[in-house]
């Protein structure tokens, strides 16, 4: 199994950076594809972000030039910065770790495999 806790959410305004953390724990494997996806209220759950074990990276159309995501394998510590924050990044970050993943799936999500997921975090951005 793997455990995911997110922390870092919040209330910011309009072109705030924030950075979201998610510690991850557990046997992972060496084909390790950890990922952030978020939903809005009344919206279908989106990727946002993806990094694969190989250090290959993905964003969705709608994060890219203004968020980050990171790894520390030492501290096992996933991070997205996000900066330039916009009312529709408004929702629930959840960061996500799929075990055996065979890569990079859609814009910012990993291909599923054995997938875990955290609580979530939530993240409000007003205008």
């Amino acid at each position: 199994q793997v455990f995911l806790t997110e922390s870092g959410g919040g209330s910011v305004q309009a072109g705030d950076s924030l950075t979201l953390t998610c510690k991850f724990s557990g046997y992972t494997s060496n084909r390790l594809c950890l990922s952030w996806f978020r939903q809005a209220p009344g919206k279908e759950r989106e990727g946002v972000a993806a990094l694969m074990s190989d250090g290959s990276l993905s964003y969705a159309d709608s994060v890219t030039g203004r968020f980050t995501v990171s790894v520390n394998n030492a501290t096992k510590t996933l991070s997205l910065q996000m900066d330039s924050l916009k009312p529709s990044d408004t929702g629930t970050y959840t960061c996500a770790a799929d075990r055996w993943s065979d890569g990079l799936g859609a814009r910012g999500s990993c291909k599923r495999a054995d997938h875990y997921s955290g609580q979530g975090t939530q993240v409000s951005v007003s205008s």
